[in-house]
């Protein structure tokens, strides 16, 4: 299955659902379609992951340049929806502590 990053904005929150398998095969093309997360005037962001099925290294590297970008931006970033078997590598790599997960 195909990765794919839909971005909506709406009174100056910016809301992301992240749908397929986000691996090495892809991280350029979801590092391209996040580009505009990483600069725009919202530097608060909603992730929603309801339909990730998986994450590799690669899809984690790209979180954490996208929550590193919101933090220096004095922003907030929200993963939800996060299903149990993600959830589980989030907690197995110690981003559960460095990223909001509601």
């Amino acid at each position: 299955m195909n990765m794919e990053l839909v971005i909506t904005t709406e009174s100056n929150k910016t809301m992301a659902a992240v749908t397929g398998r986000l691996d090495a095969t892809n991280s350029e093309e979801f590092e391209q379609k996040m580009q505009p997360m990483l600069s725009g005037e919202n530097p608060d962001i909603t992730l929603d992951c309801s339909k990730l099925d998986y994450i590799s290294s690669s899809g984690l590297r790209l979180f954490l340049i996208l929550q590193k970008s919101v933090n220096t931006r004095n922003g907030k970033m929200t993963i939800r929806n996060l299903k149990p078997e993600i959830k589980e590598i989030f907690d197995m790599t110690g981003f559960s502590t460095i990223m909001q997960i509601g």
